[in-house]
């Protein structure tokens, strides 16, 4: 009977230990993920700044959401999830940031984590067109003559779009003349827009640099600081986040000469 008793008593404690290590198993295999919402431009160079990342930080996976900068502060201030925000330009951040004065954030919303917010990021705008050029267009003045007959332009709610706006004034002839003449085309967000350049849909667009490095597409011009704005990528922690800590090391990360090298190959600079 005692050896019989000895023998359960032995299977109950392997039974355990078996048990007590898969549970630490099961701990141990758990990773943190963390929700990066990003700038449709970013897609390329954060997907494979992903697989490095993750390749060093074993415990953690990154979730991107890609789109336009304004469909994700959209979906921010709609309660979305999100522990790290970049926008491809400073107004969708500063709607976010309180410390930005009401001209910037007039609903006084209140979701960067103070201290995190970083200029990331540096892009320009271009004028791309199709595989081979079939127009001839050569610069941002041949889109005012008649060699075009169809541009392709971000929503002015993206900021792509801003941006092309600008240019547009400053070449003398707004969007709305464009329109009138039935010589636009528009695309949500950068991607869009860079789609119908490829496919030939149109005979220009106007992207960033970046894009049309990754599209393969050629570049017949680039706006100067007479003709837009600075493009700057902010990015930040957001105060929502469940994962802070973990947040700012992936955001101290994309600032790493690894992820720069990344960056600075399809044509961004790190911002001043």
């Amino acid at each position: 009977m005692k050896k019989f008793l000895s023998i359960v008593i032995a299977i109950t404690l392997c039974v355990g230990l078996i048990s007590c290590k898969s549970v630490k198993n099961d701990v141990k295999d758990e990773k943190v993920e963390l929700i990066v919402f990003a700038a449709a431009s970013m897609t390329e160079t954060l997907s494979e700044i992903k697989i490095m990342y993750e390749k060093e930080h074993r415990d953690v996976s990154i979730i991107y959401n890609f789109d336009s900068s304004g469909t994700l502060l959209k979906q921010i201030l709609a309660g979305a999830e999100c522990d790290v925000f970049i926008s491809a330009a400073e107004k969708q951040m500063n709607s976010l940031d309180i410390t930005c004065d009401e001209s910037a954030n007039k609903d006084r919303n209140d979701f960067v984590l103070s201290d995190t917010r970083i200029n990331l990021l540096e892009n320009k705008v271009a004028l791309a067109v199709p595989d081979g050029n079939p127009k001839g267009i050569k610069s941002f003045d041949d889109i005012l003559t008649d060699k075009l007959s169809l541009l392709a332009i971000g929503n002015a709610d993206v900021p792509v779009g801003a941006y092309t706006l600008e240019i547009l004034e400053s070449l003398g002839k707004p969007v709305t003349e464009f329109e009138k003449e039935g010589k636009v085309t528009y695309g949500s967000n950068v991607k869009e827009v860079t789609t119908q350049v490829k496919e030939g849909l149109a005979d220009a667009g106007i992207i960033y640099a970046t894009d049309a490095f990754s599209a393969g597409l050629e570049i017949v011009d680039l706006a100067d600081a007479t003709m837009c704005r600075q493009v700057i990528y902010p990015a930040a922690v957001l105060n929502i986040s469940k994962n802070i800590d973990v947040a700012k090391e992936y955001l101290d990360y994309l600032r790493s000469d690894a992820a720069m090298s990344v960056f600075e190959k399809v044509g961004f600079t790190r911002a001043e």
